[in-house]
């Protein structure tokens, strides 16, 4: 796999976190670097998708009114009701 130096300043307080996370994990600071740089770019990529995916959602009109929104979140955590047998 080819790879490419890149440079960055940190915090000194978030290097020394770094630092003693490296420590911990017995791993080179370089592979958390990695670790946490894949993670952060994967997270915003599924959050673009899923802007897009929301603003065609809008686009076609598959939208809720406010009211239904505010309902469906007031019910959240409201024991259900059961059903007649």
């Amino acid at each position: 796999m080819e790879t490419r130096v890149v440079t960055s300043h940190l915090p000194a307080q978030l290097a020394e976190k770094l630092d003693g996370l490296a420590e911990r994990l017995d791993r080179p600071r370089g592979w958390i670097v990695k670790e946490a740089i894949a993670s952060y770019v994967a997270l915003e990529e599924e959050r673009r998708r899923m802007t897009l995916e929301a603003l065609a959602d809008v686009k076609a009109g598959r939208t809720h009114e406010h009211a239904e929104v505010e309902a469906w979140a007031g019910s959240l955590g409201r024991p259900k009701r059961k059903g007649r047998r």
